[in-house]
């Protein structure tokens, strides 16, 4: 490979300001995608780490294919995009707003046993759909459920009612070998008769 050649892979060859400018446009474009409008669809990885994987690996590609015209071009996408998924994180970790704005609150489906028609036609979920997390989660009918929850990262949880078993109060256990104070001090009086006595048992 030529010297001018070489040299031009570590050159802008692109505006500097174009490159942060059109990737943080597309940044916040999926990531209004996905917090909006595909929040069910995710998954069980964060939307921010969603956005990270997917467009770094594309610019990735991108520089290594030669689409962009030198590797600092690739590196400044790259570094832009990630910039951007540490402010956010960083933002969310300090500031409850910004926190509200990256993650969803969890968007209730069912109320003891009730299913919630309208936060489930707002998130496009079907009965059939949530009686297969249902039973994914191990659970056999709906009416054991207390509360159900969309949660910021599409997965469904469940609460479940408390059984009446758990609710019963136990009197306290009976001493060693099963006998009971009672009984204890009944025996300890006839031990002592039987010694007054000269070791003969009493008759009763």
């Amino acid at each position: 490979m030529e010297s001018g050649k070489l040299a031009e892979l570590f050159t802008f060859t692109l505006n500097p300001l174009e490159i942060v400018v059109r990737g943080s446009a597309v940044y916040w474009f999926l990531f209004a995608l996905f917090r909006f409008v595909l929040r069910r669809d995710v998954g069980s990885i964060a939307i921010a780490d969603v956005l990270l994987l997917v467009m770094i690996a594309d610019a990735a590609q991108n520089a290594m294919a030669g689409e962009y015209k030198s590797i600092v071009d690739g590196c400044l996408l790259v570094a832009t995009i990630a910039g951007w998924n540490y402010a956010l994180d960083w933002g969310s970790y300090h500031f409850k707003p910004v926190r509200r704005f990256v993650e969803a609150a969890p968007l209730l489906l069912v109320r003891d046993g009730l299913m919630l028609r309208g936060n489930m036609r707002r998130e496009f979920i079907t009965r059939e759909e949530l009686e297969a997390k249902l039973r994914a989660a191990g659970i056999a009918t709906l009416s054991e459920v207390r509360r159900a929850f969309l949660e910021n990262d599409g997965e469904i949880t469940f609460l479940l009612k408390e059984t009446p078993e758990a609710d019963k109060v136990l009197g306290p256990p009976p001493d060693a070998g099963g006998k009971s104070a009672k009984d204890g001090t009944s025996s300890q009086g006839q031990q002592e008769r039987a010694q007054s006595s000269g070791g003969k048992r009493p008759f009763p």
